[in-house]
């Protein structure tokens, strides 16, 4: 899959380099307007306060100058990278470009945190999805970036993290973007094994799922054509390993509904319903390049979900792998099935902590719109670390219960549970509690991220499509562990 990533040159210099580029940026906050050595009336002319996410080009005889907003306080790593981004639209149309953004945000930040993020939010905004158009969009003439950093930084290993991460979240963005009809279960598992680098890689195929008792996977595979996969991406640490931890992701690459048929409005997107499993993918790319010393296991349950003679029907039973029997009163509540294996497979190991990934409820985004994820879980300790690495990583999440009154909601005369609830309301929480059946006492997270997984709208390094979301908030529980 190729990349997506203009930039192709970014160099680190000091704060004494003589560098020789197209334009500079003049890094400024709200409060300090008046350094910029212009008129208010020319800056109220442009518009430009100081906030993030402004941008304006200063009048300069000599050369091309652009002021960068950093806010009014202390900027931080997602403004930063916010900044960065923005700098990146206003130049994209130059052919090269010097810096100030890491030096300046270094005294707070720290000099190579600052330069990851700077990196990561020009690489990101640089990203664009047009290998299906017959005439792709014009490429931007910003190859050269030369960014200023503090004298003695560890340029290259800021460079190399950046790199991994927006390459990773480029990753999960392309495969979210792909058509559903040019993306089934084996093109993401064989995604998945060609984007793994010193990580470990095993695919099932239909038979080996049969062999696992993989129940849920098979079942929502049952009316398809094409073949379901079961990817597990595995990173190992060189030393010691300090504890184990499992990401699983739905991969459900079209999702029609099943017999229990999608309207048009609700099946057109659904080229994105293997987020989860995209997220898990990138974060696992850039695994090896932040080398972790804890093990690290990705899970992607993949299939697409159709509708045929063969499909499963509403009232069929299927059989989890860890034995449980769900009854299955709507073939469209999908992805709880194929998370319920692969969550069942995590539980088996005794890890650390698993954390699920999965556009998962329609009501997730009634409740919370399109920026954030709803976060549920079984542990408290599990809940505050995800959310202190969601923070970490700018991605929002919200806290949402697992209320044991409506438990019984999953109860059924037939089967151990039922894959929907009987009631109306709270149907992103009844899917936590169906999930939470096949995990047992391991602490587990679970993200519903079928609102950010995309946007209409272009904000800080997204662009419109495939967010990416979820990648960074791996990668930071990971890095913190």
């Amino acid at each position: 899959m190729p990349n997506q990533l203009q930039i192709t040159d970014i160099h680190i210099e000091n704060t004494d380099a003589d560098t020789a580029t197209v334009a500079t940026d003049r890094p400024v906050g709200e409060k300090d307007l008046a350094t910029l050595g212009v008129a208010e009336t020319f800056l109220a002319a442009s518009k430009f306060e100081g906030k993030i996410g402004q941008t304006a080009l200063l009048p300069d005889e000599s050369s091309v100058v652009l002021a960068v907003g950093t806010g009014s306080k202390e900027i931080s790593i997602p403004d930063l990278r916010a900044s960065a981004a923005h700098l990146w639209r206003a130049s994209s149309h130059l052919e090269s470009l010097t810096s100030f953004l890491p030096l300046v945000a270094s005294s707070h930040l720290g000099a190579e945190v600052a330069l990851q993020a700077v990196i990561e939010g020009l690489l990101l905004a640089s990203y664009r999805f047009d290998e299906l158009k017959g005439s792709p969009e014009e490429e931007s003439k910003l190859r050269q970036i030369t960014l200023i950093a503090p004298d003695g930084v560890d340029g290259e290993g800021a460079l190399a993290k950046a790199h991994a991460v927006a390459s990773g979240i480029s990753l999960a963005r392309d495969l979210v973007n792909k058509p559903g009809g040019s993306l089934t279960a084996i093109d993401l598992a064989d995604a998945a094994a060609s984007a793994a680098s010193d990580i470990e890689v095993e695919i099932w195929d239909r038979e080996r799922l049969t062999k696992e008792r993989c129940g849920g996977i098979l079942g929502v595979n049952a009316g398809s054509t094409e073949e379901p996969r079961l990817v597990r991406m595995t990173w190992r640490p060189e030393g010691e390993s300090k504890g184990t931890i499992y990401f699983v992701g739905k991969g459900i690459t079209f999702d029609t509904g099943g017999l229990n048929l999608k309207p048009f409005e609700g099946m057109k997107e659904m080229k994105i319903d293997m987020g989860g499993a995209a997220a898990v993918i990138g974060a696992m790319s850039a695994m090896a390049a932040h080398a972790p010393d804890v093990t690290v296991v990705g899970i992607c349950c993949c299939t697409d979900n159709q509708p045929s003679p063969t499909a499963t029907k509403p009232g069929d039973v299927l059989k989890i792998r860890n034995g449980k029997t769900v009854e299955v009163l709507n073939t469209d509540a999908e992805g709880r099935l194929v998370l319920a294996d692969g969550l069942s497979i995590a539980e088996e190991e005794s890890p650390d902590l698993v954390i699920d990934l999965a556009t998962l409820t329609g009501a997730c985004l009634v409740a919370l719109g399109s920026q954030y994820a709803g976060l549920m879980g079984n542990n408290d300790q599990a809940i505050r670390t995800v959310e202190s690495a969601a923070s970490q990583a700018g991605e929002r999440v919200w806290h949402l219960p697992l209320p044991s009154e409506y438990r019984k909601q999953l109860d059924s005369q037939v089967a151990d549970l039922r894959n929907i609830g009987s009631g109306r309301f709270g149907g992103t929480l009844v899917a936590g509690l169906f999930l939470q059946e096949f995990i047992g006492d391991t602490p587990w997270v679970h993200l519903d991220i079928a609102g950010p997984v995309t946007t209409e709208e272009v904000e800080a390094e997204f662009p419109r499509g495939a967010t990416g979301f979820g990648v960074r908030t791996l990668l930071e529980v990971v890095n913190n562990w």
